[in-house]
């Protein structure tokens, strides 16, 4: 530790040539924004939890397990994966009177929460029971009875005695309104609200002898602790599990367990990566810093000092720059935390009762990653010029080393050969299979560019050097620079290889994604009409339009989730693919929705039989004719036979069931769109918004439109993080030549010649980057969205430019700038 304590070389270096750690300083503070910023999201995200509303007066909650899990291999290498269901999984209505007879408990109420329609309104259903708990009570009227209805007393035109017709899972219906209720504290605020008879409730919702949960409330005096492990022995071995705390608001907030995983899959997996992309830009801006200085090292070799005073000195250099840098960079790097979490609550991504979780752990973490990042790579860098004769090291002061060691040489192709090795790996994989090992190629290709810099660099010059060649004096300049200072040229290139290359892989995958759904959309909806209603479509709104006069075939759909295991081996884990139950049969459907099918037939759709997308029969190795093990969107297991594969799951849906099979696990039994062939768009009106293929097109388009922030955000992140870096870089080396800057003036060149010059060097520069980049993306592009759509990657023109125009308009202000300074000095 000893040699980490500031000597008099460090702190005279840092006191008097405050400008020669500035660009470290700012790398240094990019990448404490990074990871503290992303290690924020990861800490909310495992620590998130919302306070109980609805259970807050009942101390326990028994309820199912919310997770689907999934254990791939055995013994020592077996391994379990937890995944929010898409939907609620539920108990049994009768583990309620086990729990009942367990010592303590006052009472134990099945709750149940389900939609119900009046008109044109959305009401929320419950069972009367839950009253006891929530504080609803009665204004006038009695408790209900089969029939019967409980309304809200602020709900107008109805009274007591008054009949009203309800849609529910089991049909419209007619019932009594036996009481009117003010609604309690656990209710929710705003909305419209029927109470049911507790023995109708679970047909009413769809669920016979189902539950969604069941509260247990207290006798006085009772122990929580105590009270919660008796209930807990009551039901071993159903499957229940018991909640009490903060635990009983996940239980009715089914929004937490995504948003914990979103929270964490950014923090954790993009956090990684962006972690990485910053060590890497911040430790190479270190290097260079160092490197930059070995004529000063030499000349203190030169008059004395020792190896082990030149490497500590290089360590405290560290030690006083890293610390400050990196406290200052947790300060934006916390508001960047708070920014992104806040957008994510606003898009509905994230419960409004989950707060951000700012801890000192991350900012801990970011600093400690910044110390260490350079230190180690001050000692990487201040290896050679310490250990080296003092005579030596003062000519390779003076003349840069033509290539880089062995080891980085080897290393550099070990990653290069593995990128191309995952590059196959990705073209012959499918779905999240190619999705992952693209994934690989764009770091490996980054990592090979990085280490081979100067191969690379020194290439890059004599290609584009050629074109300058044939220019003025100034062109050939900057050619000549170029091809003689190729470590000089590689610490340039190699941040805007970063932001061309991950910006480009973000922004382009989800835009290839979007067209080819849009264009399967288009295609794949046939019908004349498509009906939709955001509150859910009239229960029997396909028999009512097939009965239209003029209408030839009607299908409605019930849009939700299933999870389906993919990959391959040990590899394998739970995807969720987006689900249609269809109310017609499959005969049926291919009159309104042309799903390009493959392989097998629609017809044969029904009970235990499917449709699935070719790229998700490919990543579950399936086919028709074989059975696909599933997890329904309440979590129930089922391996249905897969009776047609098709090519238009990612415009339209993954999986295509009938809808028997899938109402009963579901929470809304009310289908969201109806595709209607013939008839009269005035005539199916009262049904709900009619529009036509191409409308419903354009819609559903702007939907997954919303979804684009997520990617764009993160191509913002890498990518600015990386710009910045790049603009750092290049100041730092126009700053550090102002001796040749000075020398090119002196033997009589114009001020306005060497600006050229630099101009020249800086769109070399952004020109390399670009195309470096351009060619990491494309290579983890094609294979990925080969693998994701089948068709290769959309590239719009105008996007692409921009990013291009960027990176040139930053390389010429970047070098623009500070050669002016340079040239005052």
């Amino acid at each position: 530790m000893r040699s980490l304590v500031p000597n008099g070389l460090a702190r005279a270096a840092v006191r008097f040539k405050p400008a020669s750690f500035a660009g470290t300083f700012v790398a240094l503070m990019m990448s404490a924004l990074i990871v503290s910023a992303c290690g924020i999201l990861l800490e909310t995200g495992v620590r998130a939890s919302v306070p109980p509303e609805r259970y807050a007066k009942a101390p326990v909650v028994a309820a199912a397990d919310q997770y689907a899990r999934f254990v791939t291999g055995s013994g020592d290498s077996r391994s379990e994966s937890a995944d929010p269901l898409p939907d609620t999984a539920r108990v049994d209505v009768a583990l309620a009177d086990k729990v009942a007879r367990v010592r303590g408990v006052e009472a134990a109420v099945p709750d149940f929460t389900f939609p119900v329609r009046q008109g044109d309104g959305l009401l929320t259903g419950h069972g009367w029971g839950s009253h006891a708990f929530t504080g609803a009570v009665l204004t006038s009227g009695d408790a209900p009875r089969t029939g019967e209805v409980v309304l809200a007393a602020s709900a107008e035109g109805a009274d007591v005695g008054d009949t009203v017709t309800l849609e529910t899972a089991v049909g419209r219906d007619d019932f009594r309104v036996s009481g009117l209720a003010k609604a309690g504290s656990g209710d929710a605020a705003g909305g419209a609200i029927a109470w049911f008879a507790d023995t109708r409730s679970p047909a009413l919702a769809g669920h016979s002898g189902k539950a969604d949960a069941i509260a247990v409330l207290a006798k006085d005096g009772t122990d929580i602790d105590a009270l919660a492990a008796g209930v807990k022995k009551s039901l071993a071995g159903s499957g229940a599990e018991v909640h009490t705390g903060d635990g009983r608001g996940a239980v009715e907030d089914r929004g937490l367990g995504y948003a914990k995983e979103m929270l964490t899959g950014l923090g954790g997996s993009f956090g990684g990566i962006a972690a990485t992309v910053a060590v890497f830009t911040a430790s190479g801006t270190v290097a260079l810093s160092v490197a930059q200085r070995a004529r000063e090292f030499a000349l203190l070799r030169a008059v004395g000092a020792t190896p082990r005073q030149i490497r500590r000195a290089v360590a405290a250099e560290a030690v006083l720059v890293a610390p400050l840098a990196g406290l200052l960079g947790c300060v934006p790097g916390i508001g960047l935390a708070h920014w992104w979490f806040g957008q994510l609550k606003d898009r509905g991504a994230i419960p409004d009762a989950v707060e951000l979780q700012v801890s000192w752990i991350p900012l801990v973490v970011a600093v400690g990653t910044g110390l260490l990042t350079a230190l180690a790579a001050g000692w990487a860098a201040g290896r050679r010029p310490s250990k080296i004769k003092p005579g030596q090291a003062l000519a390779e002061a003076s003349v840069e080393r033509l290539r880089p060691g062995v080891l980085r040489i080897l290393l550099g192709l070990g990653a290069l050969v593995g990128g191309g090795f995952l590059t196959v790996v990705a073209a012959r994989s499918a779905g999240d299979d190619a999705a992952n090992a693209a994934l690989g190629v764009v770091m490996l290709f980054m990592l090979a560019v990085a280490l081979l810099g100067p191969l690379v660099a020194r290439l890059c010059a004599a290609l584009f050097g050629l074109a300058l060649s044939a220019g003025d004096a100034s062109a050939s300049l900057a050619a000549a620079n170029s091809r003689t200072n190729a470590r000089r040229l590689a610490s340039a290139i190699t941040p805007i290889v970063l932001a061309m290359a991950f910006a480009s892989t973000l922004v382009f995958m989800h835009t290839s994604e979007s067209h080819v759904a849009a264009q399967q959309l288009r295609a794949g909806v046939t019908a004349d009409h498509v009906v939709t209603d955001p509150a859910g479509l009239p229960i029997d709104a396909a028999v009512r339009a097939a009965r239209t006069p003029g209408v030839d075939a009607a299908v409605g759909l019930l849009e939700t989730q299933v999870l389906v295991p993919v990959g391959s081996g040990g590899d394998r884990w739970l995807q969720g693919s987006t689900t249609q139950g269809i109310s017609g049969s499959g005969e049926q459907l291919a009159r309104v929705q042309d799903l390009d099918v493959r392989g097998g037939s629609l017809d044969r759709i029904g009970r235990g039989r499917i449709a699935i997308d070719k790229t998700l029969a490919t990543s579950a190795k399936v086919g028709a004719g074989d059975r696909l093990p599933l997890y329904l969107p309440d979590g129930t297991r089922t391996d249905p036979e897969v009776v047609a594969v098709y090519g238009r799951g990612l415009g339209l849906a993954a999986v295509t069931m009938d809808r028997a099979s899938l109402a009963a696990h579901v929470t809304s039994p009310f289908d969201s769109t109806l595709l209607i062939r013939g008839g009269n768009a005035k005539t199916l009106a009262a049904l709900g918004e009619v529009t036509d293929a191409s409308g419903y097109a354009v819609e559903q388009s702007t939907d997954r439109e919303l979804n684009a922030w997520a990617n764009y955000t993160m191509a913002a992140v890498l990518g600015g993080f990386a710009a910045v870096a790049a603009a750092n870089t290049l100041v730092m080396t126009v700053l550090d030549r102002r001796r040749e800057l000075g020398t090119l003036r002196l033997i009589g060149s114009t001020r306005r010649q060497v600006m050229r010059m630099l101009r020249w060097e800086g769109l070399l520069v952004a020109l390399a980057g670009i195309a470096l980049g351009t060619a990491i993306a494309a290579a983890t592009l094609i294979p990925m969205m080969r693998g994701l759509t089948g068709e290769g990657p959309y590239v719009p023109p105008l996007v692409y430019a921009a990013f291009a125009a960027g990176a040139v308009g930053l390389g010429l202000v970047a070098v623009t700038l500070p050669g002016r300074v340079a040239m005052r000095g």
